[in-house]
């Protein structure tokens, strides 16, 4: 055999000393899960599960149809690893729409029955067939949990950690995460290994593993499980927080091929979620409003535009982290980048967009504002917040808010999909953490548009 370099030598030495440590490591350990599994995005004929090791793992799914069982199959092996928090996004693929299927997770060859029965079902195909079938979705933000040594002196800001078990109790057919997932303390976004400490532990929450196991989730992000506070394009951890979210979220995409970021569509039956970046293009709140002062910039916003006119779906929800459509958002809502806001909105008008629903979150209270607009249908925006963050209180007078809407307490909503045809209709609910009921609302055919107004 020729001599090898001894920069070469070196490396394969060390390669094989890894492959050696694994080995060992795998023969000798039991292996565990440190979170998870959670349903990724919906889609009706693959399924994708996230879930993570607590050290570097083989992982694989069993799988079979209901009832079937003597039809499992194994995915592929994964190796966790440290460069992606041992965590792993295993696709299960060529499936059938609307169909129930349980599996298991295997770790280093040994299944774990521990948390079982564990299913997931893929969306129907029920487009140029039957009409659009009823489902529900769940929204909120502001997840904060408590990590005494790294928190702030003082009472504690998180709780409530009961509502994720009243979340899934809805058994609802998607969660929508609506940005300060997390919160990064002071300590964790001053490094990006930081970050992944604040990931490890709250992404562990035994309270949430229920809910990440029963319905299927995707996300946005906003300034606190981004950066710092009211953090934006300048943030010198962007690269880091942004590999964080694709480790920790299963999303349809990040972006697109060429322009990072977050944003991404969602589908599920007749309803388009379009999921935005409010933090990646951001210039500073404090920048003077003026042309080219952008909360979502030029790239997105011509993305979104051009999505929302491809779009077939009788629902198009716009979510973000922060308010699009209040006018007296004193903090970090789109308003302070007006001429964007006032360029988006005249753009929607003009083209005859039905269907918009604005759905927002950052604000630690939840409510239903409506934006007038001559001569065409009101835009009406849904803010959740917070989970279990701690509540503020809302402006005592918003003209825009719908009366009886604002919620000053911990809680959860939910969007419901109903009706058939043009009677399609959009039910809005607000819940406590406990599970009960604060308020509800339909948005109507003709509150979406799809009736003639004469305004």
């Amino acid at each position: 055999m020729r001599s090898l370099p001894m920069l070469q030598l070196s490396r394969r030495l060390w390669s094989w000393s890894l492959l050696a440590t694994v080995a060992i490591h795998i023969g000798t350990a039991q292996a565990e899960l440190h979170a998870g599994p959670m349903q990724g995005y919906p889609a009706m004929r693959s399924a994708v599960i996230w879930l993570q090791t607590d050290r570097m793992e083989p992982v694989q799914l069993a799988w079979w149809p209901e009832h079937h069982k003597e039809l499992r199959k194994l995915t592929a092996p994964i190796l966790t690893d440290g460069q992606h928090q041992y965590t792993a996004l295993v696709t299960v693929g060529n499936l059938e729409p609307e169909t129930n299927y349980r599996y298991q997770v295997v770790l280093d060859g040994k299944t774990d029955t521990s948390i079982e029965p564990l299913t997931f079902k893929t969306a129907p195909l029920w487009e140029w067939r039957e009409p659009a079938p009823d489902f529900k979705v769940l929204t909120g933000s502001c997840a904060y949990i408590n990590q005494a040594k790294f928190d702030r002196p003082g009472t504690p800001y998180g709780g409530g950690y009961e509502i994720y078990s009243a979340m899934a109790a809805q058994h609802a057919d998607l969660m929508v995460w609506l940005g300060d997932n997390l919160y990064y303390r002071e300590a964790d976004y001053s490094s990006p290994s930081g970050m992944a400490a604040r990931y490890w532990h709250d992404r562990a929450l035994p309270e949430l593993q229920g809910f990440l196991r029963n319905t299927p989730q995707v996300a946005i992000w906003d300034d606190h499980d981004y950066g710092y506070n009211d953090s934006g394009n300048s943030f010198i951890f962007k690269g880091a927080s942004l590999e964080l979210f694709k480790n920790y979220w299963a999303n349809p995409g990040y972006g697109l091929p060429g322009t990072s970021g977050i944003f991404t569509k969602v589908t599920l039956n007749d309803a388009d979620f379009f999921m935005l970046d409010d933090r990646w293009w951001r210039d500073a709140n404090a920048a003077q409003d003026r042309p080219g002062k952008h909360m979502f910039g030029k790239i997105q916003m011509d993305w979104l535009k051009n999505a929302l006119l491809e779009s077939t779906a009788h629902f198009k929800i716009i979510a973000a982290g922060g308010q699009m459509l209040n006018n007296g958002d004193a903090y970090e809502g789109w308003n302070h980048f007006a001429y964007e806001q006032t360029d988006f909105l005249a753009w929607l008008k003009n083209n005859n967009i039905k269907g918009v629903i604005f759905l927002t979150g950052d604000r630690h209270i939840s409510e239903l504002l409506r934006l007038n607009r001559p001569r065409t249908y009101p835009l009406y925006e849904f803010t959740c917040s917070p989970l279990n963050s701690g509540p503020a209180k809302g402006s005592k007078y918003n003209p825009q808010r719908i009366e009886g809407t604002l919620v000053e307490q911990r809680n959860f909503c939910s969007m419901s999909f109903t009706g058939q045809g043009k009677a399609r209709e959009l039910n809005l609910n607000v819940y406590d953490s406990q599970g009960r009921e604060l308020w509800k609302r339909t948005l109507t055919p003709a509150d979406l548009g799809y009736e003639q107004i004469d305004r």
